[in-house]
């Protein structure tokens, strides 16, 4: 029978606890919410919104095509602009995802005969980004940037160290200077993905890069989303503008992928806008994080210390998580659920994002009502 695998697999991951539902959820959530990545709260903000609309009316419902055929509006080439020159970046190239700027990045960057060193703890889009370059990936251990050393001294040719700046499971920073300084050594590139650093990390939050003096560097490519601290949606690469020109002609996810709709460039522009405005929004939402984690701690919970906007909490194992979870949002507190396959280390978690517009009410009954419900 065509397919008929897929009910051994599906039978395996109920045996395992790992199945995996969609939820839809309404437009006014009487939730809490500690399960997105709206970091500084602007997915809703009514600027941010109206850019949206702004950009939907001016340039109707999609952008038609691909970036090099009717795909790029002026509004595109102002948000690449803009978010480049807020960054510190030469030049920028935005994307209908990150997952697709990742994916452009890695394998445009890495041809054959190339070494790719890549991080044990990387987010899936750079993995895959992995399998898809022609070049030979070496997997070293987490956040050692001595591990990436002796993986350079393998390889003569062309390289390239791929990192996120921030991990999304525990909330860990990368050791930026320590990888850069590695990569220097041996005439290698550093390409990381800044999804979770962008507007959190960084003066005003110009990103991890920016905070550790990378950024601008020639030997430095960045990735981020639009849909995290932004409130958006897309993806976007940031670098010397020579790179940018190569990914132009060579990335496939950016020539043969529609363009990114102009409604979630309109309000990706407003969002940014507004953090150039109100730059203190960055700092809040790490006083926050900083301040669930204390808290958490104090009641006994194993929670790991963030280094940007994610607090994650250990749970016992896949079952009891996903039971705290649910019992979690019983009680009217949205979280995530990290457990296998998704978490490297096999530990499963529940993952909570702090938000610039949390309230301490807010953060204290979070922090209650995951005490009152830990299995």
């Amino acid at each position: 029978m065509a397919f008929g695998w897929i009910d051994e697999q599906a039978l395996l991951r109920r045996r395992a606890g790992l199945v995996r539902t969609l939820r839809p959820r309404p437009a006014n959530s009487p939730l809490l919410d500690l399960a997105s990545n709206d970091y500084l709260g602007l997915a809703r903000h009514p600027e941010v919104t109206e850019g949206a609309a702004r950009a939907a009316r001016t340039w109707g419902g999609g952008s038609t095509g691909s970036r090099l055929v009717t795909g790029t509006t002026e509004l595109h080439s102002q948000l690449e602009l803009e978010l480049a020159e807020y960054c510190g970046f030469e030049a920028a190239l935005v994307f209908s995802s990150g997952y697709a700027a990742n994916l452009a990045a890695v394998t445009a960057l890495a041809p054959h005969g190339s070494l790719i060193v890549s991080d044990a703890g990387n987010h899936a889009s750079l993995i895959d980004g992995c399998r898809l370059a022609r070049g030979t990936t070496q997997v070293v251990g987490h956040a050692d940037p001595e591990a990436v050393r002796k993986a350079l001294q393998t390889h003569g040719g062309p390289a390239v160290v791929v990192s996120d700046t921030v991990f999304s499971v525990d909330g860990d920073a990368a050791p930026l200077a320590g990888l850069a300084e590695a990569c220097r050594e041996h005439g290698a590139g550093l390409l990381v993905d800044d999804a979770h650093g962008l507007g959190v990390l960084g003066d005003g939050g110009r990103g991890a890069p920016h905070a550790a003096g990378l950024a601008g560097a020639d030997d430095v490519v960045v990735t981020v989303t639009l849909s995290k601290s932004l409130g958006s949606q897309g993806g976007a690469v940031l670098g010397p503008a020579r790179v940018i020109d190569h990914l132009v002609n060579a990335a496939r996810t950016f020539i043969f992928d529609t363009g990114l709709a102009p409604a979630a460039a309109g309000a990706a522009l407003a969002a940014l806008h507004l953090l150039r405005r109100e730059p203190a929004r960055a700092a809040r939402a790490r006083e926050v994080a900083a301040e669930l984690h204390a808290r958490l701690t104090a009641a006994g919970h194993e929670a790991v210390r963030p280094d940007a906007a994610v607090v994650s909490v250990r749970a016992p194992s896949p079952e009891k998580a996903v039971r705290w979870a649910a019992d979690c949002r019983t009680a009217g507190l949205a979280v995530g659920c990290f457990r296998p396959p998704s978490v490297p280390d096999g530990i499963s978690r529940l993952r909570l994002t702090a938000r610039a517009d949390l309230s301490e009410a807010q953060i204290e009954r979070a922090v209650r009502v995951i005490g009152e419900t830990r299995p």
